[in-house]
């Protein structure tokens, strides 16, 4: 099949299209190459993309219509993922503007593209920072999201409405995934795995928000590939339900949408997390102890149960392997730099 991929040098799209093409299809790739963190891990992930002959790159920003509905007509895609977004909670205090030029303005562009060269299905990637301040756990899809405690979180969670008013409108099969603390090799500098390994290597002091109280339900990349190429098939259908014992479906009355979290359901607390990265480093952690930062949830838990109804899978990868992993990955880009 043909697969359009915006976000494709980024940590997840560039595992994404790494596993599509290894399936055999098509990908046209979309991305701005934008400099929130070091550009050559971009660039490398592109470089090895670039190696397939089933993948076409387009360097351009969301905010460029034109751009990004010439690109989708030019490929003609049969499913469209939608993962480039601005990222970062803590980021999105400082710099909200570009949240909402890359969250909102992107995403519309992408929307309004779309309703111009139907697809069989859209997928876009959410965030498990829209239960905000929800306090029940584990976090059902079907749970209102309607504080969010991040200008991130509510700009994923906007996304989530427009698309919903597209997909009602237009009839575009619709699915919003929501993500839970992704980790893994070729990861995100901005993130903590990678950053708490950096400054262990380089016997600097890790800072741990929340006195190490926080919780998080960790996901591993291929877990998170896995559950996207799954739901891919898991086409939504208005008036169609899965029915699966225990499960509520988030399928709209009104639309051909849904949303599904993506995780495993077994969050891991902060410091039993850092005991295991240092485990795998073989050295342990200098710590500054922090109080919680604004815009930070305390505990992410998924419900996996409509996951598992569609697609019959639930992320596994435990921390240790997924951890290990990643490290390995590290050492080796490190020494290759």
């Amino acid at each position: 099949m043909k697969y359009f991929v915006t976000g494709s040098a980024g940590f997840i799209g560039f595992h994404l299209s790494m596993r599509l093409l290894a399936d055999g299809h098509e990908v046209m790739g979309f991305d701005g190459m934008t400099d929130y963190y070091d550009p050559a891990l971009k660039q490398s992930r592109l470089a090895l993309l670039r190696t397939s002959n089933g993948f076409t790159a387009v360097e351009a920003m969301l905010e460029d219509k034109e751009a990004l509905e010439g690109a989708i007509a030019s490929s003609a895609p049969d499913i469209v993922v939608h993962l480039a977004a601005q990222a970062g909670v803590r980021y999105s205090i400082e710099h909200p503007q570009t949240y909402i030029e890359s969250n909102l303005s992107g995403t519309f562009n992408l929307l309004e593209a779309v309703r111009a060269h139907p697809v069989k299905h859209l997928l876009i990637a959410s965030t498990s920072s829209v239960y905000g301040g929800n306090e029940d756990t584990p976090f059902k899809e079907t749970d209102r999201a309607d504080f969010p405690i991040s200008l991130y979180a509510a700009t994923k969670k906007a996304g989530e409405a427009m698309s919903h008013s597209y997909a009602h409108l237009w009839n575009i099969p619709t699915t919003c995934f929501r993500f839970f603390t992704v980790y893994g090799p070729w990861g995100r500098p901005d993130m903590a795995l990678f950053k708490f390994v950096d400054a262990i290597v380089s016997d600097k002091a890790i800072e741990i928000y929340g006195n190490g109280e926080m919780a998080r339900d960790f996901t591993y990349i291929d877990d998170l590939i896995e559950g996207i190429v799954r739901l891919a098939s898991a086409v939504p259908e208005k008036g169609s339900p899965v029915l699966a014992a225990g499960v509520t479906d988030s399928l709209s009355s009104v639309a051909p949408w849904r949303a599904v979290n993506i995780a495993g359901g077994k969050p891991v607390q902060l410091m039993p997390f850092i005991r295991t990265i240092e485990a795998c480093l073989g050295k342990a952690a200098k710590m500054t102890m922090l109080p919680m930062q604004q815009g930070d949830m305390v505990e992410t838990f998924a419900d996996p149960g409509l996951l598992k109804a569609l697609t019959g899978f639930v992320p596994s990868v435990d921390v240790e392997t997924g951890v290990r992993a990643f490290v390995e990955w590290y050492e080796g880009y490190r020494n290759a730099a």
